[in-house]
């Protein structure tokens, strides 16, 4: 059984990543900061996903552990990609996700129906420790550039995106999800992410695409370990 330690104290995001990586990844066991005593914040300051999912991954690899993170968040054509990196502060310094989805009502008011395209971004990170016996094959790795700016080992390290499309509501719709959820209609749906289950959102999400993807990149690193 390996473990590894998914680097987020948001409780309905660690519910989502447990649920479809233990699923698709069979023989990983997945950990919180929680469940390692971790009470720090983690201070998210990259300028991409990529950056962020790092950092934060890092941590519970300073630590001896394997490090899991995702990044996410909402990127809106009309506003060049805003809310983007900062979608979880996107009203400010300790705001909440309703004082976001309020925000985002307001400053897409009047933006007329065919013009309020939008995309969900998720990057996972994988971060392993220093002088860990597994290391990431070249073809997985990351960048020398994003090796660079994360002062990571590109043999430690490595990220996988995942993406979907759909457009930003005039109201909430929906109570379920979390974030942004309700104000996003999925173009795979036809409903919100607010109104769909969670096998349908997992199914066609931006974190159930990264998430697949990661789980067969994980396959070919973590093969033969026990």
């Amino acid at each position: 059984m390996i473990e590894a330690v998914l680097a987020s104290r948001n409780a309905k995001k660690i519910e989502e990543l447990r649920r479809i990586l233990e699923r698709t990844l069979p023989g990983i066991r997945l950990l919180s900061l929680f469940d390692i005593g971790y009470d720090d914040e983690i201070e998210e300051t990259g300028g991409t996903f990529e950056e962020n999912a790092i950092i934060k991954a890092s941590v519970p690899a300073s630590l001896g552990y394997i490090g899991i993170a995702d990044d996410s968040g909402l990127a809106v054509d009309r506003l060049g990609g805003a809310p983007g990196v900062t979608s979880a502060r996107y009203a400010g310094e300790g705001c909440t996700p309703a004082d976001c989805r309020v925000k985002l009502l307001e400053v897409m008011k009047n933006v007329p129906e065919g013009d309020r395209g939008a995309g969900f971004v998720s990057v996972m990170a994988l971060c392993l420790p220093e002088g860990s016996a597994i290391t990431v094959p070249p073809e997985f790795a990351i960048s020398e550039e994003l090796a660079a700016v994360s002062g990571r080992k590109r043999e430690l390290t490595l990220t996988v995106r995942g993406e979907c499309r759909g457009r930003i509501t005039d109201r909430e719709i929906g109570s379920g999800g979390f974030g942004y959820d309700s104000v996003f209609m999925s173009d795979d749906l036809g409903v919100t992410f607010g109104e769909a289950t969670a096998s349908a959102k997992d199914g066609v999400s931006h974190r159930g695409r990264s998430l697949e993807a990661f789980s067969r990149v994980l396959g070919e690193v973590f093969e033969g370990v026990k």
